[in-house]
């Protein structure tokens, strides 16, 4: 199962993918597992973060969603949300600085009255050919997105989190078994796998669970936005399922992870969703 070759200007808008991503959790029901708990999702308002966003309000919760500049597609995610009849409060800007790390949490509470829940979620990535085309701009604009962002939101986030409360991180298969084309991605999404373990064991006294999702090949507008139009045209075939996911059949395991019902005993995880590959140990 493949797309039709396509390709977009970064950072990608879900209006312009063909065929659309499925990220509105349309046939998910929720059962009120996160009922009046708040949550900010980063990278919120399309892919995995909007179906995170959409399955969390189905649950019960209240959001907020932080983004770059995408802000039809945000204001799609929080249509989609407050038909559930919760609160979506939408944080544009740029998570590569660290004034606006600690400015989205702020803006959360305000907006939602606390915080319980952390969805880091947000990433960008840029393939090269050979390793000596990574500048030190593009190496250091990659970890202020996909770590830095993480290590910084969360650190203001802990003021606000306690017992009971939940943070899971998005790594990716590049992670856990590395990719020759997106280096410096692979090296943060590692990172973030090291970095869920260890805050894990530093917040068990605290109460505060965390854990990540590693996801393989998903379709969302990061792919036609950074890969060429022939990866696109054959992105995910490889994976023994034959296809790449989309994203409402990742969102469940951000729910399950959320969840004090479904996973209470569960912090330091990496859920794998690899459609069918496996990896060692």
């Amino acid at each position: 199962m493949s797309q039709p070759a396509q390709q977009q200007e970064p950072p990608g808008r879900t209006s312009e993918m063909r065929p659309q991503p499925r990220d509105s959790m349309e046939d998910y029901e929720g059962r009120g597992l996160l009922k009046d708990r708040r949550a900010l999702i980063t990278g919120g308002d399309s892919g995995i973060g909007r179906a995170v966003a959409v399955a969390f309000a189905k649950e019960g919760a209240d959001v907020a969603i932080a983004y770059l500049e995408e802000q039809e597609d945000a204001e799609r995610t929080a249509e989609l949300v407050e038909a559930e009849g919760r609160q979506c409060a939408l944080l544009p800007g740029d998570l590569a600085s660290a004034e606006h790390c600690a400015s989205v949490v702020d803006q959360t509470v305000q907006a939602l009255g606390g915080l319980d829940l952390l969805v880091n979620n947000i990433a960008t990535q840029h393939p090269v050919e050979r390793p000596e085309e990574i500048t030190d701009e593009q190496w250091t604009h990659t970890f202020d997105v996909n770590m830095h962002s993480y290590f910084r939101v969360t650190s203001a986030a802990l003021a606000h989190l306690g017992e009971g409360d939940a943070i899971v991180n998005t790594s990716s298969v590049n992670g856990l078994r590395g990719n020759k084309s997106l280096i410096d991605y692979s090296a943060t999404k590692g990172a973030i796998i090291a970095w869920t373990y260890s805050m894990a064991q530093v917040l068990a006294p605290r109460g505060i669970r965390v854990n990540c999702v590693a996801p393989g090949p998903v379709w969302t507008p990061l792919i036609p936005s950074t890969l060429s139009e022939s990866h696109v045209e054959h992105f995910g075939e490889n994976q023994p399922l034959g296809r790449a996911a989309e994203p409402d059949e990742l969102a469940p395991s951000y729910v399950f992870l959320a969840a004090n019902r479904l996973s209470s005993y569960y912090s330091g995880e990496v859920i794998a969703a690899l459609g069918g590959e496996t990896m060692p140990g």
